[in-house]
């Protein structure tokens, strides 16, 4: 054959060779979520790429049928296509030996360089960007491969699935979404500008719900405001008029013994209009829901959407009363830096490397506001004074302190044996320990 037949015959084999690398690439590189979108649309292209990513092994046994095969055609035509040529330039410099074989290895790599550059290195880059367009695209030609060459991809897949059953080697691929990838996914997102700061904690925020504790959205036991069926009515308007709420507990004796609460609209009402106020009437105070410590953030709002409430009183396993927790508590924890701002941020930033932080913060705000990735133990406590308690082994004091991930806990406010506030330094790289430490003073 002359030379231009040999070079049609390579430009030949090149194409057959993109083809398979571009399939190759954009078949493992097309996006499941992608191709089920246009599946839905109507696109029955995108159901066959589908079917192949499910059952890949067929698919690609003829890839690399096809790409060696074209490997080792492609090498003997150029050999036979570019050494004359390449010898007869080379002879009026070289002679002897030394001239067979500059001749064979000038060849040798002009066919190779043309392979990975335009056989193999464009077509997976061009694939990778665009992978289900590529994938569409080819995936006709493609299955028409594997109903010809069906023999040879059962023969090899065959001896291939006798040596993985050998060594026990697991060859299907989990698909299965986790949270992990869903996180991945909007942090992404949130890089590339796609998804905003705040979008990305709530909804980061939505998936925690199953895990943390309706403690760590209520008002705890210390900060509640209630009544007594004994108070008189200047107690009433005192309480009232002190903690300003929607909604109060009314308790009889003692706060563990919840009779009811009362809307303070009720209350107002009954002030306008001159009447007594008294706690022991009926019409008055209302029925209240109890839900255990125990339920999650999710639990809790399908407890409030199922029962039509908005207020519920949160109680341990000895029937004592832990908080109260309202939608709008629910609503916040969710939604973030989305919902009004709280009147006392639990979390102040004195500097860039130091904070000042209530100790009945919630772990989880903790560990988002600071960076932590996690806390020693941490379904032993809920609050960051919880987890001094826990460290310490003892009931915190003043200076105190506590070291865990890079920052250094120290207790500078305390109220009757109540952690009230604690003061939260970034450690420098020279200070931080291998082990967390505690330092009792």
């Amino acid at each position: 054959m002359s030379f231009l037949d040999n070079l049609l015959i390579i430009m030949l084999l090149i194409g057959v060779s993109c083809f398979f690398s571009m399939s190759e690439i954009a078949l493992a590189a097309a996006r499941k979520i992608r191709l089920r979108q246009l599946s839905a649309e109507g696109d029955v292209r995108a159901d066959k790429v589908l079917s192949l990513q499910e059952q890949p092994g067929n698919f690609f046994t003829v890839v690399q049928i096809g790409l060696n095969a074209v490997a080792i055609m492609g090498g003997i035509v150029g050999e036979s296509a570019f050494t004359p040529h390449i010898h007869s330039v080379l002879s009026t410099w070289l002679s002897g030996p030394w001239l067979d074989k500059t001749s064979f290895f000038l060849s040798f790599l002009l066919v190779t360089s043309l392979f990975i550059l335009i056989a193999d290195l464009m077509p997976k880059r061009l694939a990778m960007a665009f992978p289900e367009k590529v994938a569409m695209t080819f995936v006709g030609p493609m299955m028409v491969c594997i109903v010809v060459l069906k023999p040879f991809v059962w023969s090899f897949n065959s001896l291939a699935n006798f040596v993985f059953k050998v060594f026990r080697v697991q060859t299907a691929r989990n698909d299965a979404v986790t949270s992990d990838d869903i996180y991945a996914v909007m942090d992404a997102g949130a890089e590339a500008g796609v998804l905003d700061k705040g979008d990305q904690l709530m909804m980061e925020k939505v998936f925690e719900m199953q895990t943390i504790p309706v403690t760590a959205a209520m008002t705890a036991r210390e900060s509640l405001a209630y009544f007594l069926l004994q108070d008189s009515e200047q107690e009433i308007r005192d309480k009232i008029a002190a903690q300003p709420h929607s909604n109060f507990l009314v308790c009889d004796e003692q706060l563990d013994t919840v009779v009811g609460i009362v809307n303070a609209k009720k209350l107002l009402i009954y002030l306008i209009n001159g009447e007594k106020i008294s706690l022991k009437d009926k019409t008055l105070v209302s029925n209240c829901f109890f839900i255990p410590d125990t339920l999650s953030l999710s639990e809790s709002m399908d407890y409030f959407k199922n029962s039509r409430a908005d207020f519920a009183v949160v109680m341990n396993e000895y029937s004592l009363v832990v908080g109260v927790v309202t939608a709008k508590d629910l609503q916040d924890a969710v939604m973030g830096a989305w919902s009004l701002p709280e009147s006392e941020e639990q979390i102040i930033a004195r500097d860039d490397n130091s904070w000042l932080v209530d100790g009945v913060t919630p772990i989880i705000d903790v560990m988002r506001a600071l960076d932590i990735e996690s806390f020693p133990q941490s379904h032993n406590y809920e609050t960051v004074a919880g987890f001094m308690m826990f460290m310490l082994r003892k009931i915190p004091k003043c200076t105190d302190s506590v070291n865990h991930g890079g920052y250094k806990f120290e207790v500078v406010d305390v109220d009757s044996y109540k952690v009230d506030q604690l003061l939260v330094t970034k450690l420098a790289a020279e200070h931080i320990d291998v082990k967390d430490s505690a330092n009792l003073s």
